[in-house]
């Protein structure tokens, strides 16, 4: 299993629109295979900072669903949006292999 951690610095004055964003990407996440643990939006503490944590069988299953996800017009539509309306200022992703009992 592999797990995706993205990092989100947003813009705080655009919270609901990165929430609409976050909760579409959630279904098409586990539409191509992945199951998705949650966007993690801000609350107490940094107002411009938000997490997203999902998981594949593989990296190759991830990669799969990258080359699925750049060509579906939904994924496509979302990111437009995000790129158009600028609610996400950056973003790192890391990679990460849980330890399960």
């Amino acid at each position: 299993m592999i797990t995706c951690h993205v990092k989100y610095i947003i813009d705080p004055y655009q919270l609901p629109a990165f929430e609409r964003y976050s909760r579409r990407w959630i279904s098409l996440v586990v539409r191509f295979g992945g199951q998705h643990h949650g966007y993690f939006l801000p609350a107490e503490g940094a107002n411009n900072i938000a997490y997203c944590v999902f998981s594949f069988a593989s990296l190759a299953d991830y990669e799969q669903y990258r080359q699925q996800a750049a060509q579906d017009p939904e994924c496509i539509q979302l990111v437009e949006e995000a790129t158009e309306l600028k609610f996400i200022v950056s973003y790192e992703r890391s990679f990460l292999r849980p330890v399960l009992e």
